[in-house]
């Protein structure tokens, strides 16, 4: 006999609700058990996408290639490659192919047979990608004009002489009732979706590109996307948050990138009065070592006068940030950076700075703000514009919806199928143990630590019941930027001031911690993988942060294939270092794939010419058995799900709980 404590009693007495009955409960177990042995959905991973929203939305548009393979695989005895080519744009772009495909017909008639042929071929492909999903899933990702019209092509067979006459029907009165434009967009959109099941981005959205803004809005509406915080994504956290040192940053880098757009344009931040005070301040200043970094196809040309002013505000708004910051660390002794505190060692007589018991000459003597009896105190004017852009920040809804996106979604770490994900590192000492990391007199290593750092950004945006404690997480959002022992930084300084100031590259150096060295032994990476709970037969650690030098002939697959490491330069910035533009690591039923891209050309030609991302694969791990839903995170929760409606079947059956009758819910019209 089985025994069910009164909690068991009352969980159960509430999932009856749901299933009242012996023969819902039945039918929903024989549902359950059946998704188990679907395969398990494909997983997507990128890392480090910088604001490069052309080519990150085309490398979702393609599934990473994907897409491209399925219509070859379908079509390769029947259609040549230009018309591959034509079906896969369509795919990726079905609004803008389809403005340039009407243009080239003349005849009515000839359009509709293009539609019609083009829609049966659509729904092929459709058909492929959602058979390893139940009807249910596909159902739930329909298109709500066309649910049932796709439900019927999918599930019905043309090559069916008894269904043909059926599908033909359904396909002309879709061209007929001047549906099919609107149709083939939702087929495409949807075959999509169901060829990514989950996507998972390694941090770094924001920063260096232009459109981190239009990456946000397409990852806030996609369908199953999680994220793992980056140093850049928490700086812009702290950003909404209200830390001004955090502002200051997330400005001069734009500044630098020459992309105040993405602040005035995409979050309504009004620089207006940064601008007006650099004008004033720097105006005879050339400010050359601010010049902005300009990436891509821009030009100076196309910044024209602005480019100035722009390298005005960035001198502008890097003398404030270091003022902030110094009155951050010298608040907060326990953060151990009092060497960054750098206006103080300036000889302004000599024009020369005195790091580690050596001086080195300044590349720029201009600091009219700076008092040299008192370097970190800003002037009225400086606490002016920080107030003003302190108000804009917060006062930001794009900002706050993003952000709220970015909590809602992410995290600093987290484990899903086997794999431990996290952008940039985790403190650990020479020896390969977790470090110690004192936060408030408190120590915290390898969990513990992920999972204090994850509450403290939290604390610093929503708030706490102490101002004392909310104080303090929003200093140390900060800190996670550029911190020691920031498990989103975890090097020995950011050398932000030497880089503008010293022309001595010596001092640019930043020395990594001892994880960036010691992730490529095996031993080590399986420490941590038993440290934060990971396991099962094929388990991984999976990051980006640092860019992996193909160029150079480094790999991104370490440690025996424990670890991969997936920047591959998806910013524009670091291709010229990687000789790449990103990596996708694909996770389907049959193991691990690294998909490598080439540069992304354009939306343009990818529509008008058909130019896909060049894209090779390489196999990094298979398992020895296709891996089921069985096999997943999703799969342990069914199989709690199955236990739990058998517990409800017995607890009918004994008697401990009534059967009511079941009443369907249905839609009122």
């Amino acid at each position: 006999m089985v025994k069910i404590s009164n909690d068991e009693l009352k969980y159960l007495t509430l999932l009856s609700r749901n299933f009242p009955d012996i023969a819902t409960a039945s039918t929903e177990i024989i549902n359950l058990e059946a998704i188990q042995n679907l395969p398990k959905g494909t997983e997507h991973f990128l890392a480090d996408l910088h604001g490069e929203y052309e080519a990150f939305q085309h490398v979702l548009r393609n599934a990473s290639g994907t897409i491209k393979r399925k219509v070859k695989e379908i079509f390769n005895e029947t259609l040549g490659s230009r018309e591959q080519k034509e079906l896969c744009t369509l795919l990726y772009y079905p609004e803008q192919k389809l403005e340039l495909v009407k243009q080239e017909f003349n005849d009515d008639a000839d359009l509709r047979d293009w539609y019609f042929i083009t829609i049966n071929r659509l729904v092929r492909v459709c058909r492929d990608v959602s058979s390893k999903y139940t009807r249910s899933k596909v159902h739930k990702a329909l298109p709500d004009d066309f649910s049932y019209i796709i439900q019927e092509l999918l599930h019905e067979s043309s090559s069916d002489p008894n269904k043909q006459a059926y599908v033909d029907v359904i396909v002309r009165t879709i061209i007929s009732t001047k549906r099919a434009d609107d149709f083939i967009i939702a087929l495409c959109n949807l075959t999509q979706q169901l060829t990514i099941d989950r996507l998972h981005i390694l941090g770094d959205v924001y920063d260096r590109g232009l459109s981190p803004d239009k990456i946000m809005d397409l990852l806030c509406n996609y369908h199953n996307f999680d994220i793992q915080w980056g140093n850049h994504d928490i700086l812009w956290m702290g950003a909404a948050s209200g830390n001004d040192s955090c502002i200051a940053n997330v400005i001069r880098i734009a500044m630098r990138y020459g992309n105040q757009a993405v602040l005035e344009d995409g979050y309504g931040i009004n620089l207006l009065p940064l601008a007006t005070f650099a004008m004033e301040c720097y105006e005879n200043d050339p400010c050359t070592q601010f010049q902005p970094s300009l990436l891509g196809d821009r030009d100076v040309e196309e910044l024209g006068a602005t480019k100035q002013l722009i390298a005005q505000m960035h001198k502008a708004i890097a003398i404030i940030q270091f003022k902030l910051e110094a009155a951050t660390i010298m608040r907060r002794p326990d953060f151990e950076m009092n060497d960054r505190l750098l206006l103080n060692k300036i000889d302004f007589n000599r024009n020369v700075i005195k790091l580690n018991g050596k001086e080195y000459e300044l590349t720029d003597s201009s600091f009219p703000t700076v008092d040299p009896e008192d370097p970190f105190r800003l002037t009225p004017e400086e606490e002016a514009v920080v107030a003003k852009l302190h108000k804009s920040f917060i006062s930001s809804e794009k900002l706050r919806k993003h952000i709220n996106c970015l909590f809602r979604n992410g995290g600093v770490y987290s484990v899903v199928n086997g794999n431990l994900l996290f952008h940039a590192s985790i403190p650990m000492n020479e020896n390969g143990t977790f470090k110690d990391v004192m936060i408030q007199g408190q120590g915290y290593q390898g969990e513990a630590l992920m999972k204090k750092v994850d509450s403290l950004i939290r604390e610093a945006y929503f708030g706490t019941d102490s101002e004392e404690e909310h104080a303090f997480a929003l200093d140390y959002v900060w800190y996670l930027w550029c911190g020691k022992d920031s498990p989103s930084f975890d090097k020995d300084k950011m050398a932000t001031f030497e880089r503008y100031f010293i022309a001595d590259k010596e001092t640019y150096k930043e020395n990594k911690g001892h994880y960036y060295t010691l992730r490529d032994n095996e031993q080590v990476c399986d420490y941590i993988l038993d440290g934060l709970n990971v396991t099962g037969q094929y388990r991984h650690i999976i990051n980006g942060h640092i860019p992996v030098r193909t160029i150079k002939g480094e790999t991104p697959v370490k440690a025996n294939g424990k670890m991969m490491v997936i920047d591959g330069g998806f910013s524009k910035a670091y291709q010229p270092q990687t000789g790449i533009a990103g990596y996708t690591l694909v996770y389907h039923s049959r193991g691990f794939q690294l998909v490598q891209h080439e540069p992304f050309s354009s939306i343009t030609q990818a529509v008008e010419d058909g130019i896909d991302i060049k894209s090779t694969y390489q196999l990094v791990e298979m398992t020895n058995h296709r891996m089921m839903v069985k096999d997943t995170d999703k799969g342990a929760e069914l199989r709690q799900q199955i236990e739990d409606l058998k517990l409800l079947l017995y607890a009918y059956r004994s008697g401990l709980i009534k059967e009511r009758k079941y009443r369907p819910i249905t839609n009122k019209r």
